[in-house]
């Protein structure tokens, strides 16, 4: 464990060296951030609004939005913990700006979700579940999509969430109940009707 402690401190601390010579015009540390948050920025993204075609833009509006706010960043979270507020603003944004209709899920993006070590079988399975879980995902409002998916998906707590989303603890814990509310009508009358 500490190992892994040493490593994320040692990243802790080159990511703000990157931040600060960002800040002073270099572009290579620019895309630096860019090259060692880029994925983690693109999984937060799949997680919010699913495997569409969008979310290459989404990375680049992210690190955008990022790199307009660089000049005001003051290091009071770390760089991974305000590059996830950006990615959730710009996924609430894309989710409430596009209608409630199921977003088109490619087949290859589902691919690429799922763990290589599964047999076929249970690829099969896991590709059928997640193409579900995404077409449920769709039906539900954005701030309720993204409070479950933040605190029931990725495992963030309640204060958490709410740092992301800027709402209450007990806002947060609202949405995540009812979108699971939902989701359990929503299972319940597609299993009843196939």
């Amino acid at each position: 464990m500490k190992g892994a402690t040493a490593v994320a401190a040692a990243e802790l601390e080159r990511d703000d060296e990157l931040v600060r010579a960002a800040q002073g015009g270099d572009r290579r540390a620019f895309t630096r951030i860019f090259r060692r948050h880029a994925d983690r920025v693109h999984t937060h993204l799949t997680r919010l609004v699913g495997p569409v075609p969008e979310r290459d833009d989404l990375v680049q509006q992210v690190f955008l939005s990022f790199h307009r706010a660089l000049p005001g960043f003051r290091a009071e979270a770390s760089l991974a913990t305000f590059l996830h507020r950006i990615t959730v603003n710009a996924a609430f944004d894309h989710l409430r700006g596009r209608r409630r209709a199921a977003a088109p899920i490619e087949p290859a993006e589902v691919e690429r979700l799922l763990d290589p070590g599964l047999d076929l079988r249970q690829r099969a399975e896991a590709r059928d579940d997640l193409v579900r879980l995404f077409r449920l995902l769709d039906r539900l409002a954005a701030p309720k999509r993204i409070a479950f998916v933040l605190v029931a998906i990725e495992g963030l707590s309640l204060a958490e969430a709410a740092a992301l989303v800027d709402a209450s603890a007990d806002t947060v814990k609202q949405r995540v109940r009812a979108a699971r509310r939902e989701l359990d009508v929503l299972i319940r009358r597609e299993d009843r009707d196939v």
